[in-house]
């Protein structure tokens, strides 16, 4: 295998993006899968936030001999407005203690029919920080 340093060990876990915590990530590390279930906290009127909800997103990276390599699914929307899934290529470049590195394709074009389009730029690989929850303290 071929994955970063400190990515051998388990990354299961509680994390939330490091540009918006109100995404955050669920973690499950089986050894060879990592699987990240992404979950959104909803700001109420009064300025806090509710219990974060599951969405239909999620991150499945894998190590293997090319490294620690996956996709991001998701759903995305034609120009009409029809929901389509979408996956985007997600790399995971660093596991550190603070958190995961990921390298993904942010965005994609998709035509009406679901398929990628064939116009437009093509995709760019951003650097995306999760930082780690500290442990439950209890009560």
């Amino acid at each position: 295998m071929r994955v970063p340093a400190g990515c051998e060990s388990s990354q299961a876990g509680e994390y939330h993006h490091a540009d918006n915590p109100a995404f955050r990530y669920h973690g499950e590390d089986d050894g060879g899968t990592l699987s990240l279930t992404v979950l959104r906290a909803r700001t109420t009127e009064d300025g806090g936030t509710e219990p974060p909800e599951s969405s239909a997103s999620s991150i499945v990276l894998q190590r293997t001999p090319e490294g620690f390599v996956g996709e991001t699914r998701a759903t995305g929307f034609t120009g009409s407005g029809a929901p389509c899934p979408v996956t985007f290529p997600t790399e995971l470049v660093a596991c550190e203690d603070a958190g995961l590195t990921l390298r993904a394709v942010a965005s994609t074009s998709i035509d009406e029919g679901c398929q990628p389009s064939r116009s437009g730029p093509p995709p760019v690989r951003l650097k995306q920080v999760l930082l780690r929850d500290p442990p439950d303290a209890g009560p």
